[in-house]
Formats: structure tokens, sequence, C-alpha cells
């Protein structure tokens, strides 16, 4: 009998003090929901920078005041750019791992006059907008298991995978292979599409929230005209609540949250990505954008305590960013730093006419192609044309680089200035495609990072490094660089298997992954380079069967 009554005791604690018995692990549902949060070009210094900001108890105080939250967390690669960023959050590995390099890239097996994105993938078409224009879209490029794919399988299809974001890219390659649907943006309409890679149409929970009225709603929160959602809407704090309200859609129409093992849910908010790039990190716009992120995460985090199986308790989150972003080279420059802008075209017209005057004497031939920084593409036809190999062309255009960004530029005055000059890009280090597929990179922490940056993907091409604070833009600003301020994000952590506080050690989004799938007790990702940040984890007897930080109720009346 009082066996029994201590039993009795022991469920109604676990019950009034948001306890879940026995230990951690996805087969038995705890807990009962994962979420990866994504906040797109989110720096590591925002939640310091603007803490005192935060009124709200369970934004991003939830993970600055409740949960395990690390103060640095840096990716460990040279390419920081978003797709790149949310395949390594989702997959624990780097480019070199996953194959994701860039957002897009040259592909001549698939097209010759375009790139093709991340996510493109012809073989399918759009679901959910019948007046879409864009491409269907799939994982296929993504060389690597993801964390929710790695749950679907040791709970051999059990377990729900969602992905959502204003993004394609986003939404698809955080989630994985295996996710039961991937939803992101139509860019002109605003409604949430899919690809038939996951259905031939929309759930019916979907259908019905495009049909809401909720994106005319979102437009006129923002102040913005119909035709062109995703850029008008998307930089303002409206398509954060419009993103959220969806997740609220998903999580109640696919019952996540309430299966007898763990579901997976994905979120990426871009509004600060969409708007960072216009305005930089250091604008009121993007002050009040953050801001906005904490009120919204604050409601809906209210709102999924009373929407899973034992509410708070039973959900695990992470937090962090893709990438960071470097200010707008006039601010930065003001206030003393070397920051300057190039032109890219420019740069690459100068390329070319060197290329020509070394191959081709006389001739105006296009050796290189648009591409997206850090990496400059070269167009091989040309090249094997004249017989040039793909070291000797890259080798050329490591070699001229310097001299073609300085030809670029104005001359430099002549004689001693009185007042401060303006400053000069430059290229501080570049690698060719051959040099990093061979590892042949200095044996530096750079060097590190660049064969962490290494894909197949993307054909010939040199990868190089501006000088810090450097642009290859005139107006706004850009990340794409092996420099800190691109790759600091930061990392937070709730649920009942961390202990509450802040760390201090050197870790990285990789992390997410290793830590997630060992507390579940699944395989990591097929090429997880993550480590467990075993020193935020409670105790083996703790993990599973531990009190966690309840979420702040607010009162009857407020």
């Amino acid at each position: 009998m009082r066996k029994c009554g201590a039993a009795v005791l022991l469920c109604v604690w676990f019950s009034v003090c948001g306890v879940v018995p026995g230990r951690a692990d996805a087969y038995h549902a705890r807990p009962k929901l994962v979420v990866v949060l994504v906040i797109d070009q989110f720096r590591g210094d925002y939640l310091e920078r603007y803490r005192d900001d935060f009124k709200t108890a369970n934004g991003f105080n939830l993970f600055l005041k409740r949960g395990a939250y690390f103060t640095d967390c840096y990716y460990d690669y040279a390419n920081t750019m978003t797709a790149p960023g949310h395949s390594t959050i989702g997959t624990g590995a780097y480019s070199d791992g996953h194959g994701i390099a860039l957002n897009d890239w040259w592909d001549f097996k698939r097209s010759t006059t375009h790139t093709v994105t991340s996510v493109e993938d012809e073989r399918y078409a759009i679901v959910g907008d019948p007046g879409s224009t864009e491409v269907g879209a799939s994982p296929r490029n993504e060389l690597a298991s993801t964390l929710g794919d790695e749950v679907v399988l040791a709970t051999q299809g059990r377990a729900k995978l969602f992905g959502i974001s204003l993004k394609d890219r986003a939404a698809i390659l955080t989630s994985g292979h295996a996710s039961n649907g991937a939803f992101w943006l139509d860019h002109a309409s605003g409604k949430f599409v899919t690809s038939t890679y996951w259905e031939t149409q929309l759930p019916a929970w979907a259908q019905a929230f495009n049909a809401s009225g909720r994106a005319d709603e979102a437009l006129r929160e923002a102040g913005a005209k119909p035709g062109s959602f995703y850029e008008d809407v998307g930089k303002s704090p409206a398509s954060v609540s419009y993103l959220l309200d969806f997740a609220k859609s998903l999580v109640v129409g696919e019952q996540m949250g309430r299966h007898d093992v763990t579901d997976v849910l994905t979120i990426s908010i871009s509004s600060t990505d969409i708007l960072g790039h216009v305005v930089g990190p250091d604008a009121p716009e993007q002050r009040a954008m953050i801001d906005a992120v904490d009120v919204d995460l604050d409601g809906f985090f209210t709102w999924l305590d009373k929407h899973v199986d034992g509410g708070m308790a039973n959900v695990w989150v992470s937090l962090t960013g893709d990438h960071g972003i470097a200010p707008v080279s006039a601010v930065a420059e003001k206030l003393g730093m070397p920051a300057a802008s190039f032109d890219v075209k420019k740069l690459v017209g100068e390329l070319n006419a060197r290329l020509n005057e070394r191959f081709s004497p006389g001739k105006k031939t296009d050796y290189m192609l648009k591409s997206e920084l850090p990496y400059l593409t070269l167009d091989p036809r040309p090249f094997v044309k004249e017989k040039v190999s793909e070291a000797d062309a890259e080798g050329a255009v490591a070699e001229m680089l310097p001299e073609a960004l300085e030809a670029t530029l104005p001359p430099v005055p002549e004689g001693v200035s009185q007042t401060r000059l303006p400053p000069r890009p430059t290229v501080r280090r570049s690698y060719t495609r051959v040099q990093m597929a061979a590892g042949q990179v200095p044996n530096t922490e750079e060097g590190r990072l660049v064969l962490h940056s290494y894909s197949a993907n993307g054909g010939w091409y040199v990868m190089f490094a501006p000088g810090m604070y450097e642009l290859g833009m005139v107006k706004g600003t850009n990340h794409f660089t092996p420099y800190s301020y691109d790759r600091h994000v930061p990392l937070g952590f709730y649920g009942s298997a961390f202990v509450p506080g802040t760390y201090y050690d050197r870790v990285a989004p990789v992390d997410i992954a290793a830590t997630f799938a060992s507390l579940l007790r699944v395989n990591q990702p097929s090429a997880s380079v993550g480590h467990v940040l075993t020193q935020a984890i409670k105790p083996e007897a703790g993990a599973g069967a531990a009190r966690v930080a309840p979420i702040a109720r607010k009162k009857v009346g407020q």
C-alpha cells in the first residue's frame, strides 16, 4: 500500500512539475517534439546587444534565462551563406560533408544557360499555387542525412518531420530527405507551397491557411501591395507572425507532438536576412525586427505549451542562425575600419581581359561565369577549347586576381595626404578548386575553414577572401567571408534535458544535430562532425526525468 501511494505521489509530482518520466529517447516520445529554430542572418552578438529589449518571458528569454545559452558559437567553414548554413545545421556537417557550398551554382549537366539553386529540381512541380512560375524543388543536392532523417529512420517512419520557412532552401535543407513535407513562400503571391517531391496537393490544413485571407492581412500589416510578397512583406515584422501562424496550422493539422514517438519540426525565420541585406546589422530597423521576433516567439511558444501533449515540458528547442553579417561599409569606415566595396562585375571583366591576353590574344572570349561570392566561377568550355587544364586555368585566375582587382579601382593619389584616404579593397587569400580538392591549402586555421567549404558542385572555381569588412557591392551589406562577424551565431537550448545557464565554451552549429541525436538515442546524421554538448546536459538520471524550468504562463486577465 505504501509503495502504491509513493508511486501515485511521484506521478502527481511529475504532472505538477512538468517532468518527463524515464530516460529521454525518440522511441518513447521523450520528448514529444523537437523544434530546430533558425533565424536567418542572426549574428551572435544580437542577443547580448539587445538583451535589455527582450521583455517577454518565452521569446529569447526562453534560452537566455531558462535555457542553456552558448555565447561563442562559430561556424567552422568559410562559405557563410544561407543554403550551406541551413544544411550544416540539419546535417551536423560542413560543405565537404553535405555538398552544399552556395545558394546556387553552375551545373552544365542540368543547364548551360543559368545557375541551378541548391534545392532546384526540374523533375518536380510546384504544388499549392497554380499561378506560380517557380521551378520544383527537392533535397537532391544534399549529400548527407539530417537529424530529422535519422529520427524518421530510427522510428521506422512513425515520427513526423516537417520544415517551414519563407525560403525554399531553408525549409528543405534543414529538415532533410525523409520529411513528410517542406513548405515555403511563392515569392509573388505569398502562398505557402511545396513540390511534388512530397505531395501532389497541399494538405487540407495548408490549403485552408492559404485560403484564409492571412496573406492579405500580412500585406496590410506591412503596407505592401500584391505581387512581390516575399520582398515587400518579407522585410517587415509582419512576415514573422505570418510564418509562425502557418507553423501553428501545421502543428494542429499534423498533430505534431501528439504521437508515441518524437516528432521534429524545423522553422527558419528569413525576415532578418531579407531586411538585413538592405539596412545592415546596426540599423534601428533591424533592431525593431529582432524585437518583433522576440514578441512573436513568445506568442508561439506560449501557444505551443497548450497544443503539445504535456506542454513545453515535453518540447526541446534549439536556437541558432545560419550565418552572421558584415556592417554596411560606410558605417564601418566611419568608425575607422578599413571597410571598402568593390564592383564584382568590373572585376570579372578585368579577369576576362587578362585571360584573353594570356590564352587567346586578340579575342574577347568570356572565360568567367556569373557567380556568387566567395567563389569566382570559370567556364571550362573556352579553356578546354584552348587546351588549358583546370589546374592551369584556376591558377591563372588566382594569380591575376590581386592586380585585376586593383585595376578596377581609382588611381592612388600622389604625394602625402593631409586627410585619411579611403580604404582600398584587397585580395587577402585565394584558393583554387583543384587545391581544395587535394587538401593543398596552408596548415592554418583559415586553411581548415577553407577545406570545410569544399564541394565538387560548381564546376571550376576560385574561392577568395577579401580584406576584413570588404564587400562586393555598393549598397547594403552581405555575408560570405571566413571572418568572425560572418561565422558568429547564437546557440541556445531549452528543454528537460538541459542544465540552464550561460556557457562560454567555443562551440559550433554542427553540435546541434550531434547533441539532439545523442539525447534521442538515434544515429547521428551520416556525415556529422559535431560534438555532443555534455556540459549542458543533465546527468543520465535526470536527462529524461528531470524538472525543466516551466514556461511562463500569463495570469488570467493579462
